[in-house]
């Protein structure tokens, strides 16, 4: 009787850890399923509110840049900028983002706007306003300091 005691306790216990990595899988792959779609060809989105932003490497961007039309948006000061930009970058400084600036600069909330800045920082809050305006597709590749590619200052 003791014996039968001891092997139903052992079932129990065995039966307990079964159940538990049971669950555990099931969570980690419902976790997997949805979140595997957050992020593809190394893109990272960013929620924001209503929309995303998609934060992508200078990598990325350049190719972007290759390969489709774009918008490319500096959102460092003036004087940075003449300093040296990326090739056919428009201007338009963070502290200056209004819905009638980005429509001068953005030609239509469709376009593809590839955002940076020096370091990061003002492109990510830039990509931001851009996308809580109703840009569908922005892009923060973020600071310059990371651009390995050249550099213009005409």
């Amino acid at each position: 009787m003791v014996c039968a005691q001891v092997r139903n306790t052992s079932f129990r216990a065995k039966a307990c850890r079964v159940l538990v990595l049971a669950a555990a899988s099931t969570i980690l792959t419902f976790m997997l399923v949805f979140t595997s779609g957050c992020a593809s060809s190394g893109q990272e989105s960013v929620a924001n509110g209503k929309s995303a932003v998609n934060v992508i490497s200078p990598e990325e961007a350049h190719e972007m840049m290759s390969s489709r039309q774009v918008v490319v948006l500096d959102v460092r000061t003036q004087k940075e900028y003449d300093e040296g930009h990326v090739r056919d970058a428009v201007l338009l400084p963070l502290d200056a983002i209004t819905e009638e600036t980005a429509l001068a600069a953005i030609p239509s909330k469709d376009c593809v706007v590839l955002v940076y800045c020096r370091s990061g920082r003002r492109s990510a809050e830039a990509a931001a306003r851009l996308s809580e305006m109703g840009y569908e597709q922005v892009y923060d590749f973020g600071g310059i300091q990371s651009w390995p590619y050249e550099v213009y200052t005409e």
